[in-house]
């Protein structure tokens, strides 16, 4: 019987995969997706591409001298600057406030009305946002009544009012501190759910252990949220390299403000230099690109590691 039962085993072929051919159906389906990807994106990609080595008109071809003037002129160097000032402080805090914020309200009573306080202003438009701050950050000469709710607040304690937008020493300061006021609540749900997800035997091991908060924080807590760390980071970068908004409805890039994305605005927009302003958007695009490429990298590990 045994004998029988393995001849049977032998004598049966193994399963032959089914070979799949072209499928015009298949192509049906995906030919609006490629022919808009096609229109909107790669096609403007290019173009843009071509404008950037052209004059301001597109009319004649100036090699690499638009980008030579971005990397050389003193209100190019400035946004880029500002650029790089954007991404270092609204990066630390945006992340950095969002970490210290929901390790603190983690378990408490009152964690979800912090949470919910804290992201509302994610429910606002950046253009929203910077009108409320624009009233926030008003001035009036000294001696005369402060409508702005920042000078007002500091003129009960005899401190003059200061022009916080127009202020060279410290306006790009204050407009970061409308992004870290927006994205602040983004980075500490994205990161509380990821201090949800530690399992409770590793911080009791680690209390039993004698480790103290600082230590269970620093050695426990933020290695093993890290991958979502570097998901909230390169999130804050890629939006930081493309901020636009706030500057534009705050000073308009004037008074030392500007940044990439404004500077790319104003010389297509305003002054009708295609050339420079299509290598802006060059430049901004091989910035960008390198971070969503990480982004994309990193979720892809963990999906697998799941």
């Amino acid at each position: 019987m045994a004998q029988v039962a393995r001849e049977h085993i032998v004598a049966t072929p193994p399963p032959v995969k089914e070979e799949r051919g072209f499928s015009w159906l298949a192509l049906f389906w995906i030919a609006p997706a490629v022919i808009l990807i096609l229109l909107f994106f790669i096609y403007p990609l290019i173009q843009t591409i071509i404008y950037s080595f052209e004059n301001a008109d597109s009319t004649a071809f100036v090699g690499l001298k638009n980008y030579k003037f971005i990397f050389t002129d003193p209100s190019m160097l400035v946004a880029l600057r500002n650029n790089l000032l954007w991404l270092v402080l609204g990066t630390m805090l945006t992340v950095g406030l969002g970490l210290i914020v929901a390790v603190l309200v983690d378990r408490v009573k009152i964690e979800s009305i912090i949470k919910s306080a804290l992201f509302i202003p994610m429910a606002i438009s950046f253009v929203g946002a910077s009108v409320i701050w624009k009233f926030v950050y008003d001035y009036e000469p000294p001696g005369s009544p402060q409508i702005g709710l920042l000078n007002a607040f500091i003129g009960l304690f005899g401190i003059r009012p200061q022009a916080w937008l127009t202020n060279p020493a410290f306006n790009n300061f204050a407009l970061i501190v409308i992004y870290t006021w927006m994205w602040t609540g983004f980075s500490m749900v994205i990161i509380s759910a990821a201090l949800k997800g530690i399992p409770d035997d590793v911080i009791e091991a680690a209390k039993m252990d004698g480790a103290g908060r600082f230590t269970m924080f620093w050695r426990i807590m933020v290695p093993m949220i890290s991958p979502t760390l570097g998901v909230v980071t390169t999130t804050m970068v890629i939006n930081i390299l493309k901020i636009f908004d706030v500057i534009y409805v705050e000073t308009g890039g004037n008074y030392g403000t500007n940044v990439i994305a404004m500077a790319f605005y104003n010389q297509l927009f305003q002054f009708n230099n295609y050339g420079t302003g299509s290598a802006l958007a060059v430049l901004l695009t091989v910035v960008v690109l390198p971070v969503m490429i990480i982004n994309v990298r990193r979720m892809r590990r963990e999906e697998q590691g799941r």
